[in-house]
Formats: structure tokens, C-alpha cells, sequence
């Protein structure tokens, strides 16, 4: 209208899956979803988005996101960290031994955090749990690398260098996946989001944005697996009678 200015254009986004449309019976449904790629379901049947060619993990996520219960005291537990000034993202994970099946079950998403204060996060979740962390530091070269890895060591975080080779580390990660031997607690939000997003792009190359907590998870089953452990100071010590004391 003449004379009148304009007013701003709020934009929004609203997402609806199939449970919303009434006239999609079960059956209908299942046949729909069995034509659709693994790495668009998701996005067809509940209006969760995606992006690029295709999804690096072509799964949905009900096959691995579980609901959050109380780990045993006996399960080993580790964490892979990936390091970076804008994002530090570490992921903790156990291992039930009697399926070789690792949980996801933590994550911390720091954003301009000094080696302190990253470090004062990771330790609150269990200063005994030992970690595995990228070797080349988010980008930096080897040398300023190892200096990072020291900053942390320094921090009294129990770390190591973890095997950085991204395609068998992924094939690794893929193998749990489809395999049901990993799983991840539904309130790790930041990895479940990066999630959704890691993907490749139209020449099969690997998105590197929005993926710190996918390569903290990924160091953890490639490098961390083998370094998980339980804690010593919550082991039974020898009996006493009939009674049993916890150290």
C-alpha cells in the first residue's frame, strides 16, 4: 500500500513427519520407506533435514539414539576430544564387554575455551577416565600439534594421540552402527545434530564443517576403545566376613 511502509518478513521453519498425516496406515507407510534410500528416510518420513549427495552413516537414527540409563560400575569407559579454538567437542563413551557394544553417553561442546577450562570440564565427568585426542590439533601442524597435546597433558588429563585416518576410522564407526554395537543417548544433542549434517559432497568428499563432535566420537572407537578402563577407586576390595568394602 502507497504511503505505508514496509514491514519485516519474520521467516520460520516448521518440520511435519508421516505420524502427522492421518491417511498413511502402517502398511502404507512401510512401503513407502522401503523405496526411499537409507540416507533419506529420515529426512522423507519425519521432516528431519539433510544435506549434500548423501549422508556418510546411511542409517536412522532410531537403530542407534537410545534413551540415557545408568552405566555399571564395570564398564571400561574412555573419551575421544577434538580440539579447536572456535569448538572443542568431547564425546565419553563405555563398553558392555558382553556385546563389545560401546554407549555413547556425554559429550562436552566448548567454544573459545583455553586448555583450563576445557580441561576443568572433562575432568568433572571422572578425572580417572583416559581419552584419546586428534593428533594434528584441528589444522595445526605436527609440531604445534604435540605442543597442544602437552598444554592439556599439563592439565592432568590422561591422553593420548589418536589414529587420525578418517576413511577406516569412519568404516569403523559404520561397522558399530549397522552392526548395533554403538549406541548413543538420546541427549547428546551436538553429536546427534552434526549427526544430520555429515555429509559428503558431489564429489564424494567429506564436508569438513560442523563435525568436531563426529571426530571426537570417532577417535573414541578407533583409538579409545582399547584405552578404556574402569575405575579403581569404585573396584570391591577383598572381603571382610561376610561384608564387602568399597575402596
Amino acid at each position: 500500500m502507497a504511503g505505508k511502509k514496509d514491514t519485516p518478513i519474520s521467516k520460520y521453519c516448521v518440520t511435519a513427519g508421516w505420524d502427522a498425516a492421518p491417511h498413511l496406515d502402517e502398511k502404507t507407510k512401510a512401503d513407502l520407506l522401503a523405496e526411499i534410500p537409507p540416507y533419506q528416510r529420515e529426512a522423507r518420513s519425519k521432516g528431519i533435514p539433510t544435506l549434500g549427495s548423501g549422508a556418510i552413516y546411511p542409517i536412522g537414527e532410531d537403530d542407534f539414539v537410545t534413551k540415557a540409563f545408568e552405566l555399571p560400575e564395570h564398564w571400561p569407559r574412555a573419551y575421544g576430544l577434538d580440539i579447536g579454538w572456535n569448538r572443542t567437542a568431547c564425546i565419553w563413551g563405555a563398553r558392555d564387554r558382553d556385546t563389545d557394544t560401546v554407549y555413547f553417553y556425554a559429550e562436552h561442546y566448548g567454544s573459545r575455551m583455553d586448555a583450563a577450562e576445557n580441561a576443568r570440564y572433562i575432568r568433572a565427568k571422572g578425572d580417572w577416565i583416559p581419552g584419546v585426542v586428534d593428533p594434528a590439533a584441528r589444522g595445526r601442524g605436527q609440531a604445534d600439534g604435540a605442543q597442544l597435546l602437552q598444554n592439556y597433558l599439563d592439565q592432568g588429563l590422561d591422553i593420548e594421540p589418536a589414529d587420525n585416518s578418517v576413511e577406516s576410522g569412519i568404516d569403523l564407526v559404520w561397522m558399530r552402527l549397522v552392526s548395533g554395537r554403538l549406541k548413543v543417548f538420546s541427549h547428546l544433542h551436538n553429536w546427534i545434530n552434526e549427526f544430520r549434517k555429515y555429509r559428503r559432497d558431489d564429489k564424494g568428499r567429506i564436508v569438513k564443517r560442523d563435525d568436531h563432535a563426529q571426530d571426537a566420537g570417532r577417535y573414541l572407537i578407533v583409538s579409545g576403545v582399547e584405552r578404556m578402563k574402569t575405575n579403581i577407586r569404585k573396584q570391591y576390595q577383598p572381603t571382610r566376613g561376610n561384608r564387602i568394602f568399597a575402596g
